[in-house]
């Protein structure tokens, strides 16, 4: 129940636009029969966890966000904790927290939240949500969409695939990481300038994995 809530949550669930079963099925890996048992599973909870329409799709209610932002949070300190001072890399955090994040009680949570200093984001750049609920919120736009010439940051990555996070790691692609999409070498490849090193080329496929914010700062010439 909790990996749904926290699905629908990550996918807009809270908002007036729905989540589709399809969506659904595909993040988490389930067949769509699955998907439909577990919303009316869901929506039949007391007190009701989803409010959900066959064919219209899925929107959490209040007592379903607040347990989905109480999953996420968990998820994404233990990620930061199993970095930050176990020494696990990046793209292993995410399974070991998915194992962990329903059985901690609250008081860890908090000891935890501590000891790391109140961290904002997780290892891969996502808002952790806070002791009230309140989930950042930034404008982001993938790499692979982003404008030739125009300086950025890396604002999150996703975590999806533990292969793409070997490959950026190896680039230098992580949170706050300055980005140059340079003319050039479109189509199924980028040009890319990371922290102002020469230009790397870079799949497409892998620049769908980054996700970039705007960057103020004047950009430092290249070595």
């Amino acid at each position: 129940m909790d990996d749904y809530l926290k699905a629908i949550l990550e996918l807009g669930g809270r908002s007036e636009d729905r989540v589709g079963g399809a969506a659904l099925a595909e993040r988490l890996g389930v067949r769509a029969a699955s998907v439909t048992q577990m919303l009316q599973k869901l929506a039949l909870h007391k007190p009701p966890y989803v409010r959900y329409e066959k064919h219209r799709g899925v929107r959490l209610t209040q007592a379903g966000h607040m347990r989905a932002v109480e999953i996420l949070r968990h998820h994404r300190l233990l990620e930061r904790f199993l970095h930050d001072f176990l020494d696990y890399p990046w793209d292993e955090v995410h399974e070991e927290a998915e194992r962990l994040e329903h059985f901690i009680s609250e008081r860890l949570e908090e000891r935890i939240a501590a000891k790391l200093g109140d961290p904002e984001t997780d290892p891969h750049g996502h808002p952790i949500p806070a002791r009230n609920g309140e989930i950042a919120s930034r404008e982001e736009v993938p790499l692979s969409q982003w404008a030739c010439g125009v300086t950025a940051r890396v604002g999150s990555v996703s975590d999806r695939d533990p292969a793409s996070l070997r490959e950026l790691d190896r680039l230098g692609m992580k949170p706050g990481a300055q980005i140059l999409v340079e003319p050039g070498i479109r189509g199924a490849f980028l040009s890319v300038s990371i922290d102002c090193r020469a230009p790397v080329r870079i799949a497409r496929r892998l620049a769908e994995s980054a996700f970039l914010i705007a960057d103020p700062s004047p950009r430092p010439k290249r070595d």
